[in-house]
């Protein structure tokens, strides 16, 4: 302080700081929060984000890929009672935006639903024959 205003402030200069008898002080984390920036956009972030996640358009399979899975699932009817082990590739729908993503799996095959259509793993993870791209396994080899 210069000469100035120190002497415009001898008065008050060398008492003590007032405190509340009635309000504690407030603590240093609080105090500080008062001066955070305000976050105008809430949500905006979050936005952002589900904006930028990348989804991927469903294929569809060509003529010979469909003959293919379905003689795999011909097959693999036949052969139900064996509870083959299975890898299947297959659609999932994303939930919040168009498109979905490509997921592989493994696992036994406990049983195969007509109606609407599903292959049902142990564990019961269940897939929709709507959604299937490719059936792999041992059942498979060698007899097609």
């Amino acid at each position: 302080m210069n000469g100035r205003n120190a002497e415009a402030y001898r008065d008050i200069i060398e008492r003590e700081h007032p405190t509340s008898l009635v309000h504690p002080r407030m603590p240093m984390e609080q105090r500080a929060a008062q001066f955070s920036p305000f976050a105008a956009l809430t949500g905006y972030e979050d936005m952002v984000e589900e904006t930028a996640r990348l989804t991927q358009p469903r294929r569809e399979l060509d003529e010979n890929e469909l003959e293919r899975l379905d003689q795999r699932l011909r097959l693999l009817r036949e052969h139900l009672g064996e509870h083959p082990v299975v890898r299947v590739l297959y659609f999932a729908a994303d939930a919040r935006k168009q498109g979905g993503s490509y997921e592989a799996v493994s696992g036994e095959l406990l049983r195969l639903e007509e109606y609407p259509g599903a292959l049902v793993l142990r564990g019961g993870l269940r897939i929709s024959i709507e959604d299937l791209y490719a059936l792999e396994g041992e059942i498979f080899e060698g007899k097609e």
